[in-house]
């Protein structure tokens, strides 16, 4: 399996990171020098071994891994809880390690007195050795922090460079940066000398962290640009959403499918087409959650299976509601037709989420998705970050069909209701209001379909009603105005 892509200015070589050769359209310059900087905790180890480790797998590509900081045996031994056995890749003659973390009779040398010709000697060596074709070196700033002339740092990375170049490796360095927004590097000099940059963050976000990953420039060729989530999967590694580089290349049905409702299916002119999203919006209490287990209860009765993931109510009171209005999500669970999860929002960033998600998705096999309540998933996250999984998560139930319902809440819950459709109006097909709305001293249900894209529908507010057979869509409402803000008359 070839690795290489060929640009105006010469080869690429696809790194196998998931994600990351979308954004680089292609992967990295064959036989150039990329720099990965990044704060502690940002996955700069795991980058640059994974480098290696993919290029080993999907290309049987002999590389050599040039340690300045942790030891080889912490290496091997960290790496094994992401399912990397590099002693394996060792013994087969894949893998080189080159030790150039300090040791112990090394304390005693002055700084400055540093020497890193042997060095380089050694990395040639090994190089030679095993025909590598990637090399990989970790922790460049314990190797300048050899040196007590910072002036001299530039002119031994150029020397760097130059060596491995020479050597016709594609190579991987990382350094260590003071800030997630800053200078690239500790010495604002190391993105000067590496051909290619690739920035690690690792930013607190709304007490959760939250990784991205941004391509500071590609000498020699076009990229994404931009900051782009990624997360760290056991068994995998790193895994990027490259959301900007998604393409809209899904096909589009022409079939109806049911909402589970008979009413609300008349009031979608025959239900909503069998890929569409549709985003319920409504206060508390005014029936999201009901319409959600109708539409899972009916794509059951058409044989059809529903991933419901549920983020405000617990696992046991779902399926007692949905007893109670007359659905056993039991038994849709027993005949394969229903997979109910529930967990607390804070319980991962959405980042993380996204991609375990995904991995759900793609061993269940749903026809159709529930998502109860987005706002609850935005609690602990940014607005920015909330968009993203949102256009993550839409683009890939849109590849693969699946019929999609999302929640969100609404404040305050009569009055001038204020909603966040608009920030999702975009990645929806369809957006049913639901609604408060206080008449003749009652307080009564209104339901309306804002928007169905592609499809004609009903533009009346209709009054629903909530019994223990579930939800009861009744007349228009005899209202001039003011329903959708509560204030009917």
């Amino acid at each position: 399996m070839s690795t290489s892509a060929m640009t105006a200015d010469g080869a690429l070589l696809q790194t196998g990171i998931a994600g990351l050769d979308l954004l680089t359209m292609g992967g990295l310059p064959k036989n150039r020098t990329t720099l990965v900087s990044g704060t502690t905790g940002s996955a700069k180890t795991i980058f640059v071994t994974q480098f290696l480790v993919e290029g080993i797998r999907q290309a049987g590509e002999p590389c050599v891994f040039v340690t300045l900081e942790e030891s080889p045996d912490d290496i091997r031994s960290n790496m094994r809880s992401l399912g990397w056995d590099i002693a394996r890749f060792e013994a087969d003659g894949m893998w080189l390690f080159v030790d150039g973390s300090p040791s112990i009779e090394q304390e005693d040398v002055l700084i400055g007195d540093y020497d890193l010709g042997g060095l380089l000697a050694r990395i040639q060596a090994a190089v030679a050795k095993v025909g590598a074709k990637r090399l990989a070196m970790d922790a460049m700033g314990a190797l300048f922090m050899r040196f007590s002339d910072q002036s001299r740092i530039r002119g031994e990375l150029f020397r760097i460079s130059r060596t491995l170049r020479s050597m016709n490796v594609t190579s991987v360095m990382s350094c260590e940066r003071a800030t997630d927004y800053g200078e690239p590097g500790r010495y604002g000099i190391e993105e000067f000398v590496a051909d290619n940059v690739i920035i690690l963050r690792n930013v607190l976000e709304a007490e959760l962290r939250r990784r991205t990953l941004e391509i500071l420039k590609l000498r020699g060729t076009s990229h994404r640009r931009g900051e782009f989530p990624f997360v760290v999967i056991n068994g995998k590694g790193i895994d990027v959403v490259p959301l900007s580089a998604i393409p809209l290349e899904h096909k589009s049905s022409s079939m109806r499918a049911t909402l589970g409702n008979a009413g609300l299916d008349r009031m979608c002119n025959g239900g909503p087409f069998r890929d569409s999203t549709i985003l319920v919006s409504g206060p508390t209490g005014a029936g999201k959650t009901l319409m959600a287990t109708e539409f899972a209860a009916g794509g059951a009765a058409a044989g059809e299976r529903c991933l419901f993931l549920g983020f405000e109510e617990s696992r046991d009171q779902l399926f007692r509601n949905a007893a109670s209005w007359g659905y056993n999500f039991t038994q849709m669970e027993t005949d394969g037709l229903l997979q109910v999860l529930c967990e607390y929002p804070e319980s991962a960033n959405l980042d993380d989420r996204l991609i375990h998600l995904k991995e759900i998705m793609d061993q269940f096999r749903p026809h159709r998705l529930v998502l109860d309540n987005l706002s609850a998933l935005g609690r602990f996250s940014s607005e920015k970050s909330q968009r993203d999984f949102v256009v993550g998560l839409t683009s890939f139930i849109k590849q693969e069909q699946i019929l999609a319902l999302f929640t969100t809440t609404i404040s305050p819950i009569i009055g001038n209701a204020k909603g966040n459709e608009s920030q999702f109006a975009s990645f929806t097909d369809a957006i049913i209001l639901l609604r408060y709305v206080e008449s003749g001293g009652q307080m009564l249900h209104g339901m309306t379909v804002l928007k169905m894209r592609g499809s004609s529908h009903e533009t009346e507010i209709r009054e629903f009603t909530i019994d223990d057979k579930g939800m009861q869509i009744g007349q228009p409402f005899p209202l001039r105005g003011g329903m959708l803000t509560g204030n009917g008359q």
